[in-house]
């Protein structure tokens, strides 16, 4: 299911997570050759992709948000 960025914040190993609008979480590592997101690694970058679409796996499986 699509949903919106609405935040970042970093895992216990320093690699970037997405906050999504549904309440669920999605990592967003810049990887390069699996995963090519220079954006991540700068504030600018990140803001610049709050708002962007994400399709949220967790909510494809119907897996309960975080806070619930």
């Amino acid at each position: 299911m699509k949903q919106e960025i609405i935040g970042f914040h970093q895992d216990e190993l320093g690699d970037w997570v997405a906050d999504l609008a549904c309440g669920h979480t999605q990592h967003v590592r810049h990887n390069p050759p699996l995963s090519n997101r220079p954006w991540v690694l700068t504030e600018k970058g990140r803001q610049q992709f709050l708002r962007f679409i994400l399709n949220c796996k967790k909510c494809n499986v119907s897996s309960p948000a975080i806070d619930s």
